[in-house]
């Protein structure tokens, strides 16, 4: 009966040591993602004019998708991982709307994009979540 004890207990220990670092894990990627879409959005705003900058934008913003749509999601957030995927599949359509020079379209959809990121951060909160600051230097 002891070891049957001992056994639970040591296998509740690992599953909640476990589980908070693999939803860190998504938690920290989450966060890279988002702030560097964001960033690129912002800086991109004023700068649609320029092709070079909307190229490499674009280029990115087609990876953190591609990125987003792969990567793999605790069952403690799957509620609020559609959210992250619209907040950089409309980061990709802005970048794609300024390569057409369609400035309406891409001011819409960074505008989608920044909305998504607010809602995919209250549901994370609602979770119990919160995303890490990536720019805090440890």
């Amino acid at each position: 009966m002891r070891r049957i004890a001992l056994a639970v207990l040591v296998t509740l220990a690992l599953v909640f040591t476990v589980l908070p670092a693999w939803a860190g894990s998504y938690l920290d990627r989450a966060a890279l993602l988002l702030d560097e879409a964001r960033k690129e959005g912002d800086m991109l705003q004023p700068r649609t004019f320029d092709k070079e900058l909307v190229l490499v934008v674009k280029a990115l913003a087609e990876a953190r998708a591609r990125v987003g749509r792969k990567m793999e999601v605790p069952a403690a957030v799957t509620k609020a991982h559609p959210h992250l995927l619209l907040v950089l599949e409309n980061y990709e359509r802005a970048a794609s709307a300024a390569e057409d020079g369609n400035f309406k379209k891409f001011m819409e959809h960074l505008n989608t994009a920044r909305d998504e990121d607010r809602n995919f951060r209250a549901i994370m909160r609602e979770l119990g979540y919160t995303l890490p600051d990536v720019n805090t230097k440890k």
